[in-house]
């Protein structure tokens, strides 16, 4: 049973992967501390709990976010996607697949912010969104040849401490490529 709210608590429901969650929470919790420890849904991993490693990404809203600097009272509301969430059943998204085939992951602790941040990416290169390594940033210009160059600056954010990155931008091409090629999405199921 939770506690009853306070002043410095409040009750809040977290629509996780598809599944309402309702929870008494510090308002100083994190979304991922909600996520790990009051929720058990430890697929998000905790890094530098810094908001610099990218290994707590997670989806809100079809956006990525780094849930260590997101507080959990403030993602009320909103539609949060985790690793636990992305595959359909026993079938794996096409960005899950492609980090298999290319083995995009060695420790693999990293591996499902890095999946997650994939999936952004590749939604927001869709949508025309230019990165810091983009040539024409005109919207008229359409979306930029997703070049290794784009998918390293894209995932930047994302650090692998085993160094799995060349397989990672492969990862992320294959995906982009499967996509562009099925018309498959390749966001999120919740």
């Amino acid at each position: 049973m939770a506690p009853a709210p306070s002043s410095t608590h409040s009750a809040i429901t977290l629509n996780i992967n598809g599944e309402k969650h309702t929870l008494t929470v510090d308002h100083r919790t994190t979304l991922l501390d909600a996520l790990r420890e009051r929720l058990d849904l430890t697929g998000t991993k905790k890094g530098c709990d810094q908001g610099q490693c990218g290994a707590c990404t997670v989806l809100l809203d079809g956006r990525r976010a780094v849930s260590c600097l997101h507080l959990a009272v403030a993602a009320e509301g909103r539609e949060i996607t985790t690793i636990e969430g992305i595959a359909e059943g026993e079938r794996l998204h096409p960005v899950q697949q492609a980090f298999l085939d290319f083995d995009g992951y060695q420790c693999g602790y990293c591996t499902p912010g890095q999946i997650c941040s994939a999936i952004a990416v590749i939604e927001e290169h869709a949508a025309g969104w230019p990165s810091a390594v983009t040539d024409d940033v005109r919207p008229e210009a359409g979306p930029p040849p997703l070049t290794a160059d784009e998918i390293r600056e894209r995932m930047s954010g994302n650090l692998c401490r085993c160094g799995a990155y060349v397989s990672i931008v492969q990862a992320v091409a294959r995906a982009a490529t499967v996509q562009a090629e099925t018309g498959e999405a390749t966001e999120a199921v919740a």
